[in-house]
């Protein structure tokens, strides 16, 4: 049999076992759990066939039931001692794999403090928020086709852009590349068309929570997102932690929301508090230039998901939602590089030199940690990606 150390102050002890897919050496991907800085082969271990599949789509929609009973198995097995020889991998020699298959991709823009200050940008003249945003979670449906796991180079776009002085807009690779560093959540069990599932519904269908860095290519998004939202600007690539920390470690995470003022309509209120304490940071080149809180965040995810399905909208397992840019009110808690720099007007330090948007080569690591439940903190990994440079225009495009 084999056991597990787990150091005091690990992100990643019994008050958190995340779910991921990974490849042991020349073996297929399958999936686990991380423990430490260990990864329990869940096939071996539990013997169940759901967790021999190239992703977590099939365990996720079990339900969740079917996850606690999976959660309270692996917890007495470590506990144990008791995990079968071979079940146990250093995750040094693993090879971390997209944990689950993305069915739909929907992200919002729940942060007051984002939204005002790129109201604030792009509107000098006018209200920082839109007359909608205080009454209704603002999204847009992205791409699931290009969400990618972290460590996956990020190609700069290419697309049309225009300056305010240029005659007509040109084609090329994108200038002004940023970042915003998010939460998302990933659907275990599904809703059919014509059902909505409401706020108190959310911890029966949300099987956990990932990073999300919503690469932006903020010149292209400029140009076409008026009147009908983002398209090439964001559709490009977005990045996902490896692994799913469940909705069971984040219980002690909860808080109240800040604030919501006017009270919204009846479908989006909460019965119970899902704000979440997780404190962010976001790494540009190794440099830590942002720590952006979780828990300021003005619309919760159980709202986000009431008002995403409220029209009769399917989820399905494996869709993802993010929450959009987390942002706070101060600078250092600014997370896109459109408002750390004030759309480069105020540009950070980072490695000595001023620094606006990303450059080809640039690596960005997003990391968090919230609060467990023997009081002290569990990790979500991180989600990171490098800048590589814009491909060659495809034939016949002219610019």
């Amino acid at each position: 049999m084999s056991t597990i150390e787990i150091p005091d102050g690990s992100l990643f002890g019994l008050d958190n076992l995340p779910y991921g897919v990974f490849s042991p050496a020349n073996a297929r991907p399958r999936a686990g759990v991380r423990v430490a800085d260990s990864v329990i082969d869940l096939h071996a271990a539990l013997r169940d066939d759901a967790f021999a599949a190239p992703s977590l789509n099939p365990f996720m929609a079990e339900g969740p039931a079917r996850w606690a009973a999976a959660r309270a198995r692996i917890t007495e097995l470590i506990m144990a001692g008791e995990l079968p020889p071979g079940a146990v991998h250093p995750l040094r020699e693993v090879k971390l794999r997209l944990p689950f298959e993305v069915a739909d991709y929907v992200d919002f823009y729940a942060s007051e403090h984002h939204a005002a200050n790129l109201g604030r940008l792009f509107r000098p003249n006018a209200e920082p928020l839109m007359p909608n945003w205080k009454h209704l979670p603002v999204g847009y449906h992205g791409r699931a086709g290009t969400v990618v796991v972290s460590g996956t180079g990020i190609v700069r776009p290419s697309g049309q852009r225009k300056e305010p002085d240029d005659p007509v807009p040109v084609f090329g690779p994108s200038i002004r590349l940023d970042i915003e560093a998010e939460v998302g959540f990933v659907i275990g069990v599904g809703s059919p068309v014509g059902t909505a599932v409401p706020t108190g519904a959310f911890g029966d269908r949300v099987f956990g929570a990932v990073l999300v860095n919503d690469w932006s290519a903020r010149d292209l998004q400029a140009w076409e997102y008026v009147p009908l939202g983002p398209h090439l600007g964001k559709s490009f690539a977005t990045s996902v932690s490896p692994w799913v920390v469940p909705l069971a470690a984040l219980q002690a995470a909860r808080v109240p929301l800040p604030g919501q003022d006017p009270q919204p309509l009846p479908y989006l209120r909460e019965s119970e508090d899902w704000g979440l304490d997780i404190d962010l940071a976001v790494e540009w080149n190794g440099e830590v230039v942002s720590r952006p809180p979780y828990a300021s965040m003005y619309w919760s995810p159980a709202q986000m998901l009431a008002h995403m399905t409220v029209n009769g909208a399917a989820t399905r397992t494996g869709d993802l939602f993010a929450s959009g840019t987390v942002s706070g009110p101060a600078r250092s808690q600014r997370g896109a590089f459109i408002e750390l720099t004030w759309g480069g007007a105020e540009p950070v330090t980072v490695g000595g030199e001023p620094r606006g948007f990303l450059r080809d080569g640039d690596t960005v690591t997003i990391t968090a940690t919230a609060p467990g439940e023997f009081g002290g903190r569990i990790g979500f990994g991180e989600v990171t990606g490098k800048i590589l440079p814009a491909r060659a225009e495809p034939f016949g495009v002219d610019s």
